[in-house]
């Protein structure tokens, strides 16, 4: 399909060319499952080897690698490894400056409102669910996400030759490129005006049977993850984020939100993603999110994945709180941050015990109270971030800090985000009683 043809499809109905054809060169002549799970096995075992960003430009594929692979992945990182030139490098490293400020409670927003968020596409849940990623793996999903994003927010992630976000999010593309690839059981080009692809009994276990067993009916659900599903997840984790600044009452200023909107764009055209799907504004992002989210409605799935996913996810956050009364808080705090129809479509508005309901609201009026009144003499002073930031580092102790499971990061990447994730435990800009309370609540010594 020429580039014009292309152009003219629905955004439902376009995929990713560069990625998808390095792919399909990769795997071409792989006959079923279980030789295209032996395939992607070596590739991976190759791409493992894409460690800072600098270092893929002098990558050369090892002996052992098939020649086609070895032939599509030089051509692709050939096209694609570099940033466009509409960058900011100055609104990059801001934004990188408000990711580290943000710290534990950028992960809160993680939880409790980007991944939610991620969720309400239907047809982008029936991917997740068909690989098996989250509602039996919620960990997995999430130290996979966090695997992304520490290397692209770090100080010269996407700068510098040697930050590795570069490096990681061109291996995120060719994930999304071998999953269209997998569901289709070919390239998303063959698919278009094409019958379905039938379900099939899958042939073995593991993710990769599951998506090659899972059909799909394009005609229907346009291509899996088709560019319309990949600039709305661009959003949860742009868009929804600020949003849930401005919910908690921590908003940035309006050029620094454009900072971080303009920075996760960067990421967006190193993922593919095409720039006339990109927001460059909050107002223009609340429009093409609310935009999305109501086409993704009208495709109704049975059953619905959605649900089955939030509640994994909100039960994985209730197990890091030891209170049982406050236990309710994930869903309730997502709730807050998702707003009605998200919250509808997740199923998360089933009742919730009173006391917990009560305990929540008045404490958020409490705070927001004490908050407005204290920030007339002290700036910097905010019970709400100390209280984010320590549902935040409950979170991030166990599903990204583990030591038996470090995150799959090079290993000085690895150390970075160790590092960086060690400082947060401290917040600079809270006094030092609050931050007391904050240790307490976090359930760690405090450090002053």
């Amino acid at each position: 399909m020429d580039r014009i043809a292309h152009d003219l499809l629905s955004p439902s109905l376009r995929a990713d060319p560069p990625a998808d054809d390095t792919v399909a060169r990769m795997l071409a002549g792989a006959d079923g499952p279980a030789e295209l799970s032996e395939r992607i096995a070596a590739i991976n075992r190759e791409l493992a080897r894409w460690q800072t960003n600098g270092g893929l430009a002098c990558w050369q594929p090892g002996p052992d690698l098939d020649p086609r692979a070895a032939d599509a992945l030089l051509d692709y990182l050939a096209a694609c490894q570099q940033l466009p030139v509409w960058a900011d490098p100055a609104a990059i490293a801001r934004a990188e400056t408000l990711f580290m400020d943000m710290s534990m409670l950028s992960c809160t927003l993680l939880f409790c409102a980007s991944l939610p968020e991620c969720y309400v596409l239907p047809d982008l849940s029936a991917v997740l669910h068909a690989a098996g990623q989250l509602e039996a793996h919620t960990d997995y999903r999430v130290r996979s996400t966090a695997a992304m994003i520490f290397p692209v927010m770090l100080a010269g992630g996407l700068t510098t030759p040697g930050g590795g976000g570069v490096a990681q999010a061109l291996k995120v593309r060719l994930i999304h490129a071998t999953i269209r690839h997998l569901i289709l059981r070919g390239a998303p080009r063959d698919a278009l005006g094409g019958a379905p692809v039938p379900p099939l009994s899958p042939a073995g276990g593991g993710m990769y049977h599951t998506l090659y067993a899972h059909g799909w009916d394009t005609s229907v659900n346009g291509l899996p993850c088709n560019q319309e599903e990949l600039a709305y997840t661009l959003l949860t984790f742009s868009y929804v984020f600020v949003r849930g600044l401005r919910t908690l009452r921590l908003a940035l200023a309006p050029q620094d939100e454009e900072a971080y909107l303009h920075t996760w764009n960067v990421l967006g055209h190193v993922l593919g993603i095409e720039r006339s799907l990109m927001a460059e504004t909050m107002a223009q992002a609340q429009h093409d999110f609310e935009a999305m989210q109501a086409r993704g409605r009208v495709l109704v799935r049975t059953p619905d994945p959605r649900p089955l996913l939030a509640a994994d996810l909100m039960k994985a956050m209730e197990n890091e709180i030891p209170i049982r009364l406050l236990k309710p808080i994930p869903t309730l705090l997502t709730r807050l941050l998702c707003k009605g129809d998200a919250t509808r479509d997740l199923g998360l508005d089933a009742r919730v015990p009173l006391l917990a309901r009560a305990v929540f609201a008045l404490g958020l009026g409490a705070v927001r109270c004490v908050d407005a009144l204290a920030r007339v003499f002290l700036p910097g002073f905010s019970i709400s971030r100390m209280l984010t930031r320590a549902l935040g580092q409950r979170l991030v102790t166990h599903f990204l800090l583990d030591q038996t499971r470090p995150l799959r990061l090079p290993d000085a990447l690895l150390n970075e985000v160790n590092d960086a994730t060690t400082t947060w435990r401290t917040d600079p800009t809270a006094p030092r009683w609050l931050r007391r309370v904050e240790a307490r609540l976090a359930g760690r010594a405090a450090r002053t």
